[in-house]
């Protein structure tokens, strides 16, 4: 197995690789659209307004562009430096780079952002924690930046998830379907590069943060709707599609089955 050095940088590349197209204005599959407007509503039911908040692998900045024109100051950091320029252009095309630093940083690295106890709250979305080799290190660095009581909303990709069992135990993959169980971290392809990747239950997730952090809340995304790569099912079945968000908003925080679905949502506050 690859050292977590290698791990890092071969994730890097990755999302590099991709990151020119990773998506359109608003990001153009819709299936994860809808995982992003969920995540907002728990950002918005989190933060009050104007705080100062960390986005922890932001992407192309949609989340944090997004943050930002509601009027919070936002400190975007990315491991992928092409993803980090994504952001900064963003920023500035949609005029908030008043309101968004940008930082090529990675979420195992933070110590090198300053600022002890200056930020009200830090939030992950859509899975980049799930490529941090040490989260203990995330929790401590959370830890530092965060005002007492500061609040955590991270979206990880989650270990149990029934539609994709089914997905690809009816394809006879069953390498695929036992992928997610690894209870270590497991290459992922992507554009012909390597996503290093491991799996969380909320629990196992946790545990890397109870010691700064207590568990506020946590729920299954994307549970009985569709995970992202399903791209037709919006398209085919668009009642049936909107009845299963109705129904996954209604019961994925429910014991069990809150701990199931394509990602979960935990929330978290400091000690």
């Amino acid at each position: 197995m690859h050292d977590p050095s290698i791990r890092l940088r071969d994730t890097q590349d990755a999302f590099d690789s991709v990151a020119a197209d990773y998506d359109g204005p608003r990001g153009n599959n819709l299936l994860i659209q809808d995982m992003r407007d969920e995540m907002w509503r728990w950002l918005d039911k989190s933060f009050a307004p104007n705080s100062r908040l960390i986005d922890l692998g932001c992407g192309t900045g949609l989340d944090a562009v997004r943050m930002a024109r509601l009027g919070h100051r936002v400190t975007a950091t990315d491991w992928s430096p092409q993803m980090a320029a994504r952001t900064a252009d963003r920023a500035e095309r949609e005029g908030v780079a008043d309101r968004l630093r940008v930082l090529a940083v990675g979420a195992h690295e933070l110590g090198r952002i300053a600022g002890d106890g200056d930020f009200e709250g830090a939030y992950s979305n859509l899975g980049p924690l799930n490529c941090v080799p040490d989260l203990a290190a995330v929790s401590s660095g959370c830890a530092r930046l965060l005002k007492p009581h500061g609040t955590l909303v991270f979206t990880v990709i989650g270990r149990i998830c029934p539609w994709e069992i089914v997905h690809y135990a009816r394809r006879w993959r069953w390498p695929r379907v036992k992928l997610r169980f690894a209870r270590s971290v497991v290459p992922v392809g992507m554009n012909k590069h390597t996503i290093w990747t491991r799996y969380y239950t909320p629990r196992e997730f946790y545990r890397a943060f109870e010691r700064d952090f207590t568990l506020e809340h946590y729920r299954a995304l994307c549970l009985f709707a569709p995970p992202p790569y399903l791209t037709s099912a919006r398209e085919r079945y668009p009642r049936a599609y909107a009845g299963l968000w109705r129904l996954d908003r209604r019961t994925a925080g429910w014991p069990l089955l809150r701990s199931m679905g394509d990602h979960f949502l935990i929330v978290m506050r400091k000690r």
